[in-house]
């Protein structure tokens, strides 16, 4: 991987997560999560789809109604648990759209596995991605550029071609565009989730999670 372009990404991965944190966000909506504790949220105003960006993906029901988008990190514990509730709340719900944000801010090995991730966005189909990204947190300990490309490798893609594509300036093009877009949105943890609006930061919990998609669903906001 490019040395140089690697430590410009991290280094703008760090700049944009202080600048989220100094910012004052405003709680939007009283949401307790599934611990009871309050979790941050605020509106947020989308220039345009977030997913018909490059890197993005649609994961799960192309046609759902609701879209949530989520902004995720692959060395991100709570992300990890999120990703199992997601893959029921989806198969159990078709009409929520599942929409994938590579958010790489938590150091370099992040970085390199991310850089394999999105090489796997360009090179695979929609359901390569989503079983990628599904097993890489289905492992324990960190995910780095080699093991994702293991996991890669055992999905059928090709290793040198993901590399190739990974060591591109394009890749670190999009990373840095993914890093700069959540920064613009206020999201200063991961997971951080939009729905309707309005961005949650932290993971709520399934339940609560399953309750603002209803209720986007049902009145068009986090909270009927």
């Amino acid at each position: 991987m490019k040395t140089a372009a690697l430590a410009a990404v991290l280094v703008l991965a760090c700049f944009a997560a202080a600048g989220a944190q100094d910012r004052d966000l405003s709680m939007q909506y009283p949401l307790p999560g599934d611990d009871g504790q309050r979790v941050p949220n605020h509106s947020v105003k989308l220039i345009g789809p977030i997913d018909r960006l490059p890197g993005v993906v649609t994961v799960a029901n192309l046609g759902g109604k609701t879209a949530l988008v989520e902004f995720y990190d692959l060395n991100c514990p709570y992300c990890r648990v999120a990703a199992a509730d997601l893959a029921a709340l989806v198969e159990d719900d078709r009409q929520v759209k599942l929409v994938l944000v590579p958010f790489p801010v938590l150091g370099p090995a992040s970085i390199s596995a991310s850089r394999v991730e999105l090489a796997v966005a360009k090179l695979g189909t929609p359901q390569q991605f989503y079983d990628f990204h599904r097993k890489i947190y289905a492992q324990r300990g960190p995910a780095d550029g080699p093991r994702a490309l293991a996991v890669a490798h055992a999905l059928g893609l090709d290793e040198a071609a993901l590399a190739a594509v990974g060591d591109s300036d394009e890749i670190t093009r999009i990373m840095k565009d993914h890093v700069r877009l959540g920064d613009s949105l206020g999201l200063a943890a991961t997971p951080s989730f939009i729905v309707a609006g309005v961005a949650i930061l932290g993971y709520p919990g399934r339940h609560r999670l399953q309750a603002i998609l209803e209720a986007a669903s049902t009145c068009g906001k986090v909270v009927c």
